[in-house]
């Protein structure tokens, strides 16, 4: 690894630093980042006003900024998608899917956080949840949640004159100063939790009434949705709500509102049909339009209606959810195009995190070592694509590393709200609009910084990773290294190997490390340090 980062260079990062976080408007990148800006700034400077002008053509054409579209899939693995050698090959279809995939441009290197409350908060925030005070996956009953004080993309989009709405997975918080409807999105239909509660109540059900056997449902204990209120104070009656901005919020009626084994399939075939209406509503409006859909594809329960669709794996009830979620990603892009819009309109799918094996052989997959909650490949290394025809040149399959915090900057760069992002706080999404219009090799990022709640796990710099481990002896750094580029499962970690690149990492984490002493990270104000079960190490 080439010692970029070197003393001198980081004195010119760590003022200009101060610079910006005091120039009006400006927002404030990590320090790794203003190193490599610097070092390509005549190149990009360039590659800007080439970008800068097709977002004027498109603008000019259609009379408004793009809308924009960001699907956020739940613990599908990389290597899940038919594209990346799953698909019908491991029991959970997705033609459509890959027809997107090949249609626009496929991330081989496309990371997110570890978990699912994380990466909610960094594509909604920029940030890496650690600067938020929101460390934690969220359980039923907890009154924490996103800080109001954060700025999301909705409210960046808001504010530059985007309708904004969502559909899916919150988790970000139960309460209402959490809820969507208050963090900037005009409509929000939402679910509070991730998808395990939805077992409990079958589970009470089948051990109340059933005499238990092998296959019985997986939380034996759970004492039924009254009792539980009764003992713990905590109302699991309402799943989720609608809210719309500054008119509060309603529950969900139905089936999709209530938790229970049926209650997410029927919860996004509602979603996909709101969807399409909100579009076939706002494709002739003189704004452009932002939706989030934090999809439950692919969480615990399966799909009734495609439980015997084509190369579905019976045994696996995600591979029935991922065949229904497949057929609603083609009913989205049929009614982009049948409006219209669909060259005026960016698409980006994600997933995530990496797989969640605990219900197994219900489950997603990688390829990679290791699963959600893990900052290994297989954690953190996920499937993402974009689609925008006449825009993103098809069948393109970068290698350039992008992460879900840069879904942020670049959805305001889109917007020409660059100037909305605040100052007074680091943002760690970098604007990746170069990748997506000019391809493979515009990538804005050479480096990611993995945590694991609240401590910095492991980093990527180009094409090596380092995980920092606890200890250390006789004054030898605690680390392994990989090159994730020719060892992507992280089977080959070494340490003398990579002893080059101690002093390049070390200057790395000082540069981060004195960002977080000048703009301190938000800490919690309902949960004290110690009362945590969830682990923030």
């Amino acid at each position: 690894m080439r010692a970029e980062i070197h003393a001198v260079r980081l004195a010119a990062v760590l003022a200009t630093t101060i610079a910006l976080s005091g120039a009006a408007n400006a927002f404030q990148p990590d320090a790794p980042f203003l190193s490599h800006q610097e070092k390509n700034k005549a190149a990009w400077a360039g590659e800007d006003k080439t970008i800068n002008d097709k977002l004027a053509a498109l603008e000019e054409r259609f009379g408004k900024k793009p809308n924009i579209i960001y699907i956020l899939a739940d613990d599908v693995g990389w290597g899940e998608l038919g594209w990346q050698g799953g698909g019908k090959h491991r029991g959970t279809p997705t033609p459509e899917l890959d027809k997107m995939a090949f249609d626009g441009m496929r991330f081989w290197s496309a990371y997110a956080e570890p978990s699912c409350t994380p990466s909610r908060i960094a594509i909604n925030t920029g940030r890496h949840p650690v600067r938020t005070g929101l460390l934690s996956v969220l359980w039923p009953g907890q009154t924490e949640g996103l800080s109001p004080e954060e700025v999301t993309v909705a409210e960046i989009l808001s504010e530059a004159g985007y309708h904004t709405a969502m559909w899916g997975k919150w988790h970000l918080g139960d309460l209402p100063e959490h809820a969507p409807e208050n963090q900037g999105y005009d409509y929000a239909y939402y679910g509070l939790f991730n998808g395990a509660p939805d077992a409990w109540p079958m589970s009470a059900e089948f051990y109340q009434q059933s005499m238990p056997n092998p296959a019985a449902p997986p939380f034996y204990d759970f004492v039924g949705v009254e009792e539980y209120k009764r003992r713990t104070g905590i109302d699991l009656s309402v799943a989720g709500y609608i809210g719309e901005k500054d008119k509060g919020r309603r529950p969900i009626p139905g089936i999709a509102g209530q938790l229970g084994i049926k209650r997410q399939e029927a919860f996004e075939t509602e979603s996909i049909k709101q969807i399409k209406d909100f579009i076939n509503d706002k494709a002739n409006s003189e704004r452009p339009f932002f939706i989030y859909w934090a999809t439950y594809t692919q969480q615990i329960m399966g799909s009734e209606a495609f439980k015997d669709a084509p190369h579905v794996d019976h045994a696996n009830a995600q591979g029935s959810f991922m065949a229904m979620h497949n057929d609603h990603i083609r009913q989205l892009l049929d009614t982009l195009k049948e409006q219209g819009i669909d060259e005026n309109t960016l698409v980006v799918w994600w997933s995530d995190n990496g797989p969640m094996y605990a219900f197994w052989p219900t489950s997603g997959y990688s390829w990679l070592r290791g699963a959600k909650g893990d900052v290994l490949e297989g954690g953190v290394r996920v499937p993402g694509m974009a689609w925008w025809p006449g825009m993103i040149e098809p069948n393109q399959d970068p290698v350039d590393m992008i992460h879900l915090t840069d879904l942020y900057t670049t959805a305001a760069r889109l917007a020409g709200a660059m100037d909305k992002i605040p100052n007074d706080r680091v943002t760690d999404g970098v604007d990746q609009t170069p990748l997506l219009l000019l391809g493979e090799g515009h990538s804005r990022r050479n480096y990611l910084m993995h945590y694991s709640g609240g401590t910095l796990a492991a980093i990527r710099y180009e094409d090596f990773k380092i995980h920092i481990k606890p200890g250390g002896h006789g004054g030898l750094p605690a680390m392994d290294f990989y090159n994730v580029m020719r060892d992507p499962a992280e089977k080959r970690g070494q340490f003398y190997p990579g002893l080059y690149a101690v002093t390049p990492i070390q200057f790395t984490m000082r540069g981060h490390m004195q960002l977080i002493a000048k703009f301190p990270h938000r800490t919690s104000d309902v949960m004290p340090k110690g009362s945590e079960l969830t682990a923030h190490d």
